[in-house]
């Protein structure tokens, strides 16, 4: 198979957008795309990427709409429709076959189950991480501990949101999200800033959240494409989340560790575990455990 630890960086059309991307694996292997959340970068699937190609996967990280050096789109479109649509139109640009397969946190696992409902045979399987079913999100989301953990995507709603995401409140989130031995999310605040570097760039981030609670801010064009995502896929899903997530509590996601209503909540077949002593960033609190888990899942 060959040695394909190394990662490159590249670039590719899709959807109407220039996405900048991060790889890993042989050209001619099956896709496994990675998808980051916020305040987030492809630089966190860098423990799993050469993982990935070591299995003969072509792993590609692609920075999410709007985070540089991908195009901020002309349309505004940020709802999980549109996101979703991305993933197809990625796995289109890039050649992916039926075997590919797709891991998402965060935001980029909203676009996971929506990209896995809206186009089930273009994915064999499927990982979403720390953001679970809608159905369980919404419920788990109006709890008290939940609001409060949450207050950042009601600072995001008003005009001050575009002065307050600066580098001091990123870091902030990164360290109130992670258990208390993760490592110094430093250099992954310097990333996230990279991203967020123009006032486009911070404007592309916060629109996620504006168009989660506004579905005024929807864009027709993804009204198929958000209908998909707000449905229950086919293609079983394997779930993880930190037992330490300071973003989305464990305990409102699963109470007492009972992980039956998130396994309820996806397609049959699916499965869901917690990840001891990891935070949100799971994929970089506790590489080791969530690489072995994922490939354990892809090679089922």
């Amino acid at each position: 198979m060959g040695d394909f630890t190394d990662i490159s960086a590249g670039t590719i059309d899709a959807n109407g957008l220039t996405f900048g991307y991060l790889e890993a694996g042989p050209p001619d292997g099956p896709l496994a795309l990675c998808l980051h959340g916020f305040p987030d970068t492809p630089h966190t699937w860098r423990p799993l990427l050469p993982e990935l190609a070591a299995a003969g996967y072509r792993a590609v990280a692609p920075f999410m709409r709007g985070y540089a050096p991908t195009s901020v789109p002309a349309d505004g479109a940020y709802q999980t429709g549109a996101l979703a649509a991305d993933a197809v139109a990625l796995h289109e640009a890039l050649g992916g076959g039926p075997d590919a397969v797709i891991i998402g946190h965060d935001w980029g696992a909203a676009a996971t189950y929506g990209a896995a409902s809206m186009a089930p045979d273009r994915w064999r399987r499927a990982v979403a991480m720390a953001v679970p079913p809608i159905e369980v999100l919404v419920g788990s989301f109006f709890a008290y501990g939940q609001l409060k953990r949450s207050f950042y995507v009601f600072v995001f709603q008003t005009a001050l949101a575009e002065t307050v995401l600066n580098r001091e409140f990123v870091d902030g989130l990164w360290r109130d999200w992670s258990p208390p031995d993760a490592p110094d999310p430093a250099p992954e605040v310097d990333r996230v800033m990279e991203c967020l570097a123009t006032p486009a760039n911070i404007t592309a981030a916060l629109g996620y959240y504006r168009a989660m609670l506004d579905p005024g801010r929807h864009v027709e064009r993804y009204a198929a494409a958000q209908e998909a995502a707000d449905a229950r896929g086919v293609r079983p899903v394997l779930y993880l989340h930190g037992e330490e997530d300071g973003c989305m509590g464990a305990d409102v996601v699963a109470p007492g560790g009972d992980l039956e209503p998130i396994v309820a909540a996806l397609p049959p077949g699916s499965r869901a575990r917690l990840v001891q002593g990891a935070g949100h960033f799971l994929q970089r609190d506790r590489p080791a455990e969530v690489n072995r888990l994922i490939l354990d899942w892809l090679a089922a």
